[in-house]
């Protein structure tokens, strides 16, 4: 990306990129108050840098900037200017989301009969929550590409959302993308964790909850056939579906989760499991999977027998140095040493007990959340995690007034569900 700056494109040259995004601003507003330009400066500004590009052999794409608060017909003039200096691409971009669907279908509707000839590009902000919509709308319009990001990350309430617009134009249009579906999940994991911009738990495609069902009424309709309350198949983006247990939940739904844990009760303890998973949830509390197989095992009178035991923990850290934390676990009476380090102590302490468990087991985080239940510098803290290993995910809550210490709560916990496998045991039911 380069500004309408002749130095902007020297800089983009000495990197050894083969093409510019060239944004220049169109709207009166930009020009008086950002630029202090008159609309003949600015024409002369695109056809010179414009042809500054294509001398020094690279690809551009002329974007005006705040296009969609831009008169029409200059809009028009200054993209004739840069195509005739050798624009490849044009792009009317939609710099502070003010487009509506209707909006956007007319522009691109008629810059398409103004430009057959050159490919339009459409590029929208999300202050509106209208970004993917009108993206959408853009490409069925004329628009020939689409300016997304992962996540939906960008300036202000963000972009376009990639995983949003491919799947909407997979599952709703029927639009075969060159793009890998079944990593979209993965690499929106991953994106989160470099960048530190967590997830939303109900954010669209790749939010926690997207494919997690509580009602009973929909998880009744999920176990009969899954189309009835999923608009598309989980793995399309390298998902699975999970069942959660709360105070809407209904006995299909539990007796789901406990199968899945290789725990079968007969009809009678099912009914006493799911009383008590729905008094706990009527007192807000969130029933984790590691919750439910804690009460399945009360009511079957199972033995409590956890793969992983906390054995000792230490966690050195300060303002100045990376923390460190080492750990000695207890795994099915072999015990685990492993240090490790991170960016404070509860970075620290989860890397550690991942490296200890990753020699034998394979399990991955996928979310971390923390609240504070009561106030004050001693406050309670609860801490929620969600693991999976494989297609298997567990759900598991920690509760201490040291986060560090509540953060391993709630990693062990969720560690044991997925490592416990009561298939391969022989469960005794009460009679």
């Amino acid at each position: 990306m380069a500004r309408g700056v002749i130095s902007d494109i020297d800089a983009v040259l000495k990197t050894g990129a083969v093409g510019v995004h060239l944004v220049i601003p169109s709207s009166d507003l930009h020009l008086k108050y950002k630029l202090k330009k008159s609309r003949e400066e600015i024409l002369k500004i695109t056809s010179d840098t414009t042809q500054y590009a294509k001398d020094h052999g690279l690809t551009v794409e002329l974007s005006a900037e705040d296009a969609t608060r831009s008169d029409l017909d200059f809009l028009t003039r200054m993209f004739k200017a840069g195509v005739a200096a050798g624009a490849d691409r044009l792009c009317p971009c939609d710099t502070v989301g003010i487009l509506i669907p209707e909006k956007t279908s007319e522009l691109y509707s008629e810059l398409k009969k103004r430009f057959r000839n050159v490919p339009l590009s459409v590029h929208c902000h999300d202050d509106f929550g209208l970004a993917v919509a009108n993206s959408i709308i853009a490409l069925k319009s004329g628009a020939d590409q689409a300016h997304v990001t992962m996540n939906g990350l960008g300036e202000r309430a963000g972009n376009a959302s990639l995983e949003e617009v491919a799947v909407a134009l997979k599952a709703n249009y029927n639009v075969n993308l060159t793009i890998k579906m079944e990593l979209l999940y993965e690499t929106s994991r991953l994106v989160s964790r470099i960048t530190e911009f967590p997830l939303q738990p109900n954010k669209a495609i790749v939010g926690e909850n997207a494919f997690v069902h509580e009602s009973g009424m929909h998880t009744h309709g999920i176990l009969a056939h899954p189309l009835t309350y999923e608009p598309f198949p989980p793995e399309l983006i390298g998902r699975t579906r999970r069942i959660a247990s709360g105070k809407h939940s209904g006995s299909h739904g539990i007796r789901a989760s406990l199968n899945e844990m290789g725990l079968k009760p007969n009809s009678e303890q099912l009914k006493e499991i799911f009383l008590r998973v729905k008094t706990l949830g009527d007192k807000g509390k969130r029933v984790s999977d590691a919750d439910l197989q804690a009460i399945a095992e009360a009511v079957m009178e199972l033995p409590t027998i956890r793969p992983i035991k906390l054995e000792e923990i230490t966690v050195v850290t300060g303002s100045r140095v990376t923390s460190t934390a080492s750990v000695r676990l207890n795994l099915n009476g072999e015990m685990l040493t492993e240090a490790a380090t991170g960016v404070g102590p509860v970075d620290a302490a989860i890397n550690a007990i991942k490296k200890a468990v990753g020699i034998v087991e394979p399990i991955q985080l996928d979310n971390y959340s923390v609240k504070a239940i009561t106030g004050g510098t001693n406050a309670v803290t609860e801490v929620a995690v969600s693991l999976s290993k494989g297609d298997r995910k567990a759900t598991a809550i920690g509760v201490n007034e040291d986060i560090v210490i509540a953060s391993v709560q709630a990693m062990l916990s969720g560690m044991n569900v997925l490592m416990t496998n009561y298939n391969n045991k022989k469960v005794k039911e009460k009679s």
